[in-house]
């Protein structure tokens, strides 16, 4: 699998590259559906915009669905002051702590989209004697366009309107090392992984035992991006989203998580002692955690009603929500888990 973590990372950094809060995924979506559809596999959009993609394979009536996702954190104007600065709402679990003083964009609805920076209100240090003291909230920060406004009406002549989306930018870096620094590695990695699982696929000529599916949803953020679109024939589900590094967790950057229990409850028993035994087969660098807060799309699956077993795997990342960081090895111990698990 070696061969296949360049091609992997070299498509969540293209893909990182498009703005993709969740609500506005169009971009994405397209990106998504043109890069499956070009390793040769039948994809389609879903009605509620999520990428569908059949990766082959026999028993149809035993199949596999890997789900990961394409939607990102991020924010949406809730009102224009009237010095032109912008009141922004969170989108997914953005927190305004880690937003601040991030680089944005402003996505109009019909006039293009502005630079920005968001900023603690009244964010000069050596005037505002509060500053280090000041709890960082959604009500206490706010978007500084970078453009010439005054007043709320210079801003709405912008075609700026409550209810645009505010894109923060990912940063996205690959080190000599082999770390992979950005926002929004979840979920763009897994997707990539997910890509290079597919080449693999079509480079080898690998047909696996059972049918595989997998699904790029596009509102795993806000809680329903697994919910709907699985397949007749599905009888396990697999999430494919960041493995969580952390204090009192194993897993590190370097390997592959497998979940035993998130906030929504324990996996299947079943699939998690066949994810093991996968990464023993392959030689994966694997650990078993148990996240506290976390909530998966094959858990929106289960939520709505289909009779399925479920699992989650991914690579490490650190300082999730943040600017998340993770490796090459975690990307590569992931294909092998998928790998073991398929064949």
């Amino acid at each position: 699998m070696e061969n296949y973590v360049d091609f992997a990372v070299q498509k969540a950094v293209e893909l990182l590259a498009i703005d993709s809060p969740t609500g506005y995924t169009a971009e994405a979506e397209e990106f998504v559906l043109r890069e499956f559809r070009a390793l040769g596999f039948a994809a389609e959009r879903t009605a509620k915009g999520g990428i569908l993609i059949d990766l082959g394979g026999e028993n149809a009536d035993d199949a596999l669905l890997l789900e990961a996702h394409a939607d990102t954190l991020g924010g949406m104007v809730a009102e224009i002051k009237g010095d032109g600065r912008l009141r922004i709402v969170n989108v997914g679990g953005m927190n305004a702590n880690n937003a601040e003083a991030e680089n944005c964009r402003v996505v109009t609805k019909f006039s293009g989209s502005y630079e920005g920076t968001l900023q603690l209100i009244n964010a000069s240090v050596h005037v505002n004697g509060d500053y280090a003291s000041t709890k960082r909230s959604w009500d206490t920060v706010e978007v500084v366009l970078d453009e010439a406004v005054e007043s709320a009406d210079d801003v709405k002549a912008l075609g700026i309107s409550v209810g645009d989306f505010v894109c923060f930018e990912p940063r996205t870096r690959v080190t000599k090392s082999g770390y992979i620094k950005s926002r929004f590695l979840d979920d763009k990695l897994s997707v990539g992984i997910l890509l290079g699982f597919a080449k693999y696929l079509h480079d080898e000529g690998k047909t696996p035992a059972r049918r595989v599916y997998a699904h790029v949803t596009v509102y795993e953020e806000v809680g329903h991006g697994g919910s709907a679109s699985v397949p007749a024939g599905v009888t396990e589900a697999i999430s494919v989203d960041m493995g969580c590094v952390g204090a009192g967790l194993q897993c590190t950057e370097r390997q592959v998580s497998i979940c035993a229990k998130d906030s929504g409850g324990p996996y299947s028993y079943d699939v998690v002692k066949k994810l093991i035994a996968a990464a023993q087969k392959e030689g994966a660098d694997y650990a078993v955690d148990i996240y506290p807060y976390y909530g998966s799309d094959v858990e929106a699956t289960l939520r709505a009603g289909y009779d399925i077993r479920h699992g989650l795997i991914g690579a490490g990342v650190y300082a999730s929500h943040g600017y998340e960081r993770s490796h090459r090895d975690g990307v590569l111990n992931t294909l092998r888990v998928l790998r073991g698990y398929l064949f």
